[in-house]
């Protein structure tokens, strides 16, 4: 399925999806951005132009609930585009090692992500990386 493409239709850009499972309900989200936020009325108009084509070509086998929402402010990064779209931001990574850090997406290079920490600048090869997200200091 064209996601971009869909989303693109409605005005916003497609950022993620996933399939989770809450209280025995499988729940299938969209995830979806625009310059300047997203808002309830962007999320609706996505789900209107989706909900009759997973009617057809359902994303899941089974029964499920579709959601669509913003990935909000400190959001799960898990390609380099998002990282790429996250430069200047506060990122926290989890390594293969099991260490974590902390600081400021200053760049991505290749598969190379590149972190401002305690005014230093340090290297990340994507593959090292097992989770990573945005973070916001209040």
């Amino acid at each position: 399925m064209d996601y971009e493409a869909l989303c693109r239709e409605a005005g916003v850009e497609f950022y993620d999806h996933e399939l989770a499972n809450e209280s025995g309900k499988k729940i299938f989200r969209i995830f979806i951005t625009k310059k300047g936020g997203v808002n309830l009325d962007d999320c609706a108009r996505l789900s209107e132009i989706l909900s009759p084509i997973f009617d057809v070509c359902p994303p899941v086998s089974g029964e499920y609930f579709l959601e669509v929402s913003s990935p909000g402010l400190e959001r799960k990064l898990s390609t380099l585009e998002h990282f790429q779209k996250s430069i200047g931001e506060g990122v926290k990574l989890s390594l293969e090692d099991e260490s974590k850090i902390c600081g400021k997406l200053l760049a991505v290079r290749g598969e190379e992500i590149e972190l401002g920490v305690n005014g230093s600048k340090i290297c990340i090869a994507w593959e090292r990386i097992k989770k990573a997200k945005t973070f916001i200091e209040w």
